[in-house]
């Protein structure tokens, strides 16, 4: 437990940090989640658009520092892979 009264401070910034990068990081997922059922779906307009939409959400995510980005090329990388195959 925070014994002095700035470690009580930090201890409550850290939770309230914590809440609002799980908000994020679940925006993401979602995100994701959709495309991958467009492209579950066949519907390529559907897939290219959600695809579209997520790009934005992940990258925001990168340079927040909630995902690597790595992570985040590797995501986008695949699901474009997906996509670009419904295609053909």
């Amino acid at each position: 437990m925070a014994n002095s009264r700035t470690a009580r401070k930090r201890a409550r910034q850290g939770e309230k940090r914590r809440r609002h990068n799980a908000s994020l990081r679940s925006m993401a997922r979602t995100a994701i989640k959709k495309v991958q059922s467009a492209i579950q779906g066949g519907n390529y307009d559907d897939a290219t658009a959600a695809f579209q939409a997520a790009v934005p959400i992940i990258d925001r995510m990168t340079g927040k520092g909630l995902i690597h980005r790595n992570n985040a090329a590797r995501h986008k990388s695949r699901l474009n892979a997906h996509i670009k195959a419904l295609q053909s």
